[in-house]
């Protein structure tokens, strides 16, 4: 274990870096039955998202590169041969976020898992932790993330960067120095290391380039906590001051504090807990996507008998979509328009809907008909779940108005059905789930890591 020069600041001196340490070691996290449960469910959601990712084009041409001249004894996903720790950490993250259909925190306003369960299991593989090790280095990975995002509030995404890189990069490095059992002296150097590390940009949605920043990330995080063993020191408190984190990325509305505010009580993993994906798209367009459903579902309609449609969000409520109208459905995972179009037409959407081929001329021309308002009135959306809904209102060609309101989201609720779906029903896999339910050890973990090789290999 790595230490820096031990000091103990008392808790009034503002430094929240060294706090959020000192948190991180002496946290407990394996105690908590609701938080290990809950990161269970976490580890499955991410393997259906990324096995279901191997196949995407993306992920193709990163492994081309990648994965040639890597050698080590990391396994990846949908790859034959074992790569280094770091490179499988950046692999397996691009995998699990290549789709847009892993999970998401509403406290991150982005998505945990992707970035922190690669960064864990390449660790794991290097150091031959348990399954149980890493449970619990992941519950501290979403509690640090997640009360980082609540601390550095709005604007930090508002004016363009992607939270799941910039946080992510923070979480795996403490997720990581949870793992390696470094003290507090240097996990602040970790912090420290992964905060000047840390990057991604919005305009990068509905591109290949957006899962990078998960594998990024990732691999960023765990660099940064490699490095902070092995003694290479940043400055300290990297999070405070005029030149910190909160300050160079909060766009003045940070609260640095909050980070520390009800820490593991309840852990965030719990509540407000992570959202399991149903569909694979962007967040944002769920609320629509539910309320079209159900007004599909209550009225029995086709394409035929709709006119316009118009989807209403609070303010800001839409930041991360596109404005344009897709032509393929790697685009398409953006538009609000495309997916209230495609689940009124086909009653529902899967990984096909948004496959990275030309999308179907009959969604374009309803997609074309479907538009966008904001309801100035309501408070602008934010990392607070409450501030967040769409009104999906039908103007059917008859002149009738159907309208119905989602202000809440609605997870998966059958993972192992997800997982058997990502790996299209295949016999091989059909006990893993069963196994990320109970286990424990090392062997167990391995069990998993053994499967990444082979899933469309």
């Amino acid at each position: 274990m790595s230490s820096l020069s031990t000091l103990t600041p008392p808790e009034s001196d503002g430094n929240v870096t060294r706090r959020l340490a000192l948190a991180i070691t002496s946290t407990s996290p394996a105690d908590s039955t609701e938080a290990i449960a809950a990161a269970r469910l976490g580890v499955l959601d991410f393997l259906a998202a990324a096995f279901a990712g191997a196949d995407d084009a993306g992920y193709r041409k990163l492994l081309a590169v990648i994965g040639a001249g890597s050698r080590g004894e990391a396994a990846v996903i949908g790859y034959p041969a074992s790569v280094s720790t770091l490179d499988a950490a950046l692999l397996n993250g691009y995998a699990g976020h290549a789709l847009d259909y892993d999970d998401v925190h509403s406290s991150v306003r982005g998505h945990p898992s992707t970035v922190l369960l690669p960064a864990l299991f390449a660790l794991a593989q290097t150091q031959r932790s348990s399954a149980n090790e890493v449970l619990a280095a992941y519950v501290v990975g979403v509690e640090t993330m997640a009360r980082l995002g609540l601390a550095l509030g709005s604007r930090h995404y508002e004016q363009g960067f992607h939270n799941t890189a910039t946080l992510g990069t923070l979480g795996a490095a403490a997720a990581s120095s949870f793992l390696l059992r470094l003290d507090a002296e240097a996990i602040e150097n970790a912090l420290g290391l992964a905060a000047t590390q840390s990057a991604g940009l919005r305009l990068q949605f509905g591109s290949e380039a957006k899962p990078l920043h998960a594998g990024q990330a990732a691999r960023a995080g765990l660099l940064a906590a490699q490095l902070a063993a092995a003694g290479l020191h940043g400055s300290p408190g990297a999070l405070d001051g005029p030149t910190g984190f909160f300050s160079v990325f909060g766009a003045g509305a940070a609260q640095p504090e909050r980070v520390l505010e009800g820490w593991g009580t309840p852990w965030q993993i719990v509540a407000p807990g992570l959202y399991f994906k149903p569909w694979p798209c962007c967040t944002a367009t769920h609320y629509a996507v539910h309320a079209a459903l159900t007004l599909r579902a209550a009225h029995r309609l086709t394409p035929r008998d709709i006119e316009r449609v118009v989807v209403t969000f609070p303010p800001g409520g839409d930041t991360p979509l596109s404005g344009e109208l897709p032509s393929t459905g790697l685009e398409a995972r953006f538009s609000v328009e495309y997916a209230v179009a495609a689940v009124l037409t086909d009653g529902g959407a899967g990984v096909a809907t948004f496959a990275d081929v030309p999308v179907r001329a009959e969604l374009t021309a309803l997609a074309a008909r479907v538009s966008r308002t904001h309801d100035e009135t309501a408070p602008r959306a934010s990392t607070d779940p409450s501030t967040r809904f769409s009104t999906v209102a039908i103007t059917l060609k008859n002149g009738t108005v159907l309208s119905h309101k989602t202000d809440r989201l609605y997870s998966a609720g059958d993972l192992p059905a997800k997982f058997a779906d990502a790996v299209d029903q295949h016999a091989g896999f059909a006990t893993l789930p069963a196994v990320v339910d109970t286990m424990q050890s090392a062997d167990e973990l391995a069990f998993i890591f053994e499967t990444f090789a082979k899933i469309k290999a």
